[in-house]
């Protein structure tokens, strides 16, 4: 079999790479021709863990390649993938312009029977849009060309991508075709080996699937940021709050880490999708709409302690903000909670050096040369008045309190992810804030 998949960010790049794995001929095809050049050469557009050895492998055994050439990479083609972006505009809706461009394409090059797969997030109604867009395109070649279209949502981790697709909770595709049906559950097989479900439903219950799913995840993340700044107010250790709720089985330990608020490429964008949504079909999505809220306060949390620990006199002053990226093991910054940190203590006077591990290249495109970026932590420290932790990489939960102590003009440390023990803060001297715990 043969399968295409438009667009190499992401989603495209894991899932074309991991379907190749399985022994499929799988063709990536992208408009962006340096991206593609870059990948012939094995250099990735993403950090993902793994993923650099996978295409190297299954590129050079000529089972995944890459080119700009639409034609080239459909013909033939048992199924094509649309994994194009869907950035919200300025409403909070999804931005359908890209999938539905590549449907325009299909609908021009397909030479015989194709199931045309959406998975790219998109909201209720993106796969009537995509059918209609191949259907006028087929119509204006005057071509009887019979083809399916299917929904198959994707529920990958960044940083933990290759693991979720290779070994998934579960697949889930939406089709109204027992054609259609029969070549997605082959292509899935391999993955099917181990007891991983495949969910087959109808189209509009797929692609609402993944957006409740990350709005799911989302709410749980307010939810306990929520508690964590009353527990904060009431003297109680959202710490203890969480290991006490995390046992029943009914709520689970997952997604309830009080922090400085969610971020990324998914969970915002989704969330605001789903609540325009709402709004579309004249049903508000209350409480969707208090996750986004607290969210974007939460980001802000963390201002508001340094500025109350210094007194308000911020302008002037130092600080290390160690972790860049939105969550560990990835580059990405997409509304990532140290670009709202750093961008209210630059408002306020502050001088900002950072250190993250794989995202500050990718972090310059945010805010560019505003602050300074170091080769390692501990250079960060040098004469700063406090250290920010905002994103909880694994290389930053054992400290040298002797070499900080040395570095640091003060000896303050603001948790945002709440990875360190406050007791053992106190211990060794430093003043320690987390988030909703006792210090």
């Amino acid at each position: 079999m043969k399968i295409t998949i438009v667009g190499t960010g992401y989603v495209g790049l894991v899932t074309g790479t991991c379907f190749s794995e399985t022994g499929l001929e799988v063709v990536c095809v992208d408009i962006d021709k340096d991206k593609i050049e870059n990948l012939k050469k094995g250099i990735l557009p993403i950090f993902e863990p793994g993923l650099d050895r996978l295409i190297e492998r299954n590129s050079e055994n000529n089972r995944l390649l890459f080119t700009t050439d639409y034609q080239e990479a459909i013909k033939e083609s048992d199924a094509v993938f649309i994994a194009v972006g869907t950035p919200p505009v300025e409403d909070g809706s999804a931005d359908l312009q890209h999938v539905l461009a590549v449907a325009t394409e299909i609908g021009r090059l397909i030479q015989d029977y194709t199931v045309v797969v959406t998975k790219s997030t998109v909201p209720v109604g993106t796969a009537e849009k995509v059918r209609k867009a191949v259907q006028m395109e087929l119509d204006r070649r005057n071509a009887d060309i019979l083809f399916d279209v299917a929904s198959n949502p994707e529920f990958l981790k960044e940083g933990d991508a290759i693991d979720d697709f290779l070994k998934p909770d579960r697949i889930v595709i939406g089709t109204d075709s027992g054609r259609a049906e029969k070549i997605m559950k082959r292509l899935y097989n391999p993955f099917l080996l181990n007891g991983h479900p495949l969910i087959f439903m109808d189209i509009p219950s797929a692609e609402m699937t993944k957006y409740a799913a990350n709005a799911m995840l989302a709410t749980k993340i307010s939810f306990i940021n929520d508690i964590a700044n009353l527990c904060e107010k009431t003297g109680a250790d959202v710490s203890l709050v969480r290991k006490g709720i995390g046992s029943d089985s009914r709520i689970g330990n997952k997604f309830i880490y009080a922090g400085v608020g969610y971020g990324g490429s998914c969970f915002p964008k989704d969330v605001k999708a789903l609540i325009r949504t709402g709004t579309e079909y004249g049903y508000p999505m209350r409480i969707l709409q208090a996750v986004e809220d607290v969210n974007l306060d939460q980001k802000a949390v963390m201002v508001h302690k340094i500025a109350g620990h210094y007194k308000q006199n911020l302008k002037g002053r130092t600080f290390s903000v160690w972790g860049l990226s939105f969550k560990p093991n990835t580059n990405d910054t997409r509304e990532a909670p140290a670009a709202v940190v750093i961008r209210e203590l630059l408002k306020a006077g502050c001088r900002i050096k950072a250190y993250d591990p794989v995202a500050m290249e990718e972090f310059k495109r945010t805010l560019g040369d505003r602050i300074k970026y170091t080769k390692d932590r501990y250079e960060a420290l040098i004469d700063s008045d406090g250290l920010i932790l905002v994103t909880e990489w694994s290389e930053f939960r054992i400290l040298n309190y002797p070499v900080m102590k040395k570095l640091m003009k003060q000896n303050v440390i603001f948790d945002g992810r709440n990875i360190y023990d406050p007791e053992e803060m106190k211990e060794n001297g430093f003043v320690y804030y987390g988030i909703g715990r006792k210090y």
